[in-house]
């Protein structure tokens, strides 16, 4: 009897501690999607992505194609080159193929292995695109290939390097980060799309037309989006 009560309370304790374990997971993997979103915002906080976002902000429907063909680049990428960085390119990544390899460094390698990875699936973006949705292959235009160098791909990349092992520790806070990074990016390309349907009924001086308001717009964004900055995560 005494036997089972102890067995019981020790299987009490380790159940307890797994479900702390899962909930302290999770709560990191919601601050890091959160924070990504609001407080390392892709365009208002890093400026990244801002060709696109100005060229392709004309309607509504067009900034989603495109947001959606960014978070989906992002979440893709990002995961394949934390694996490529942990297990191929940082210092001693190798060793895991033998010992005699621990003091390989092929850092030097990854922004040719990033962006080579981020064509590739830009590429199968852009076919897939081209065969379901015409018409907005149509209208994006040049910029849907061009994501393959949109600087909001290529940073979401660079910076999940740069806090692997520190703030990314596991491939699902990188994908946490790179879903959080899409979708801030998104949400920026649809608000600024809004407005910008909104002002072309709008009376504006004739020098602000155009891209004048729109940088004008941004920064009252970019300064609303400064409020997010004071949150602890």
């Amino acid at each position: 009897m005494r036997l089972t009560k102890i067995f019981r309370s020790k299987s009490q304790i380790t159940i307890s501690q797994i479900t702390n374990h899962k909930l302290i997971k999770m709560e990191n993997l919601l601050s890091i999607f959160v924070k990504s979103i609001f407080i390392d915002n892709m365009v208002f906080a890093f400026f990244f992505g801002m060709c696109s976002y100005l060229a392709v902000s004309k309607t509504v429907k067009t900034s989603m194609g495109l947001g959606l063909a960014v978070i989906f680049v992002l979440v893709v990428t990002v995961p394949i080159n934390y694996l490529l960085n942990e297990y191929v390119l940082q210092p001693g990544a190798l060793a895991w193929i033998s010992p005699d390899l621990a003091d390989v460094d092929l850092n030097f390698l990854s922004f040719i292995i990033f962006i080579a990875v981020i064509a590739s699936i830009v590429q199968l973006v852009e076919m897939v695109v081209e065969k379901f949705a015409p018409a907005l292959y149509s209208s994006l235009g040049i910029f849907l290939p061009l994501i393959a160098v949109n600087c909001a791909i290529l940073g979401g990349s660079l910076f999940m390097q740069e806090r692997a092992g520190t703030v990314y520790t596991n491939i699902w806070e990188a994908i946490a980060f790179a879903l959080g990074s899409g979708i801030g990016w998104w949400l920026a390309i649809i608000g600024i799309a809004a407005i910008r349907e909104k002002l072309a009924y709008s009376h504006i001086p004739a020098p602000l037309k155009g891209l004048g308001i729109t940088f004008i717009v941004t920064g009252l964004m970019g300064m609303a989006f400064m409020i997010f900055m004071g949150i602890q995560l």
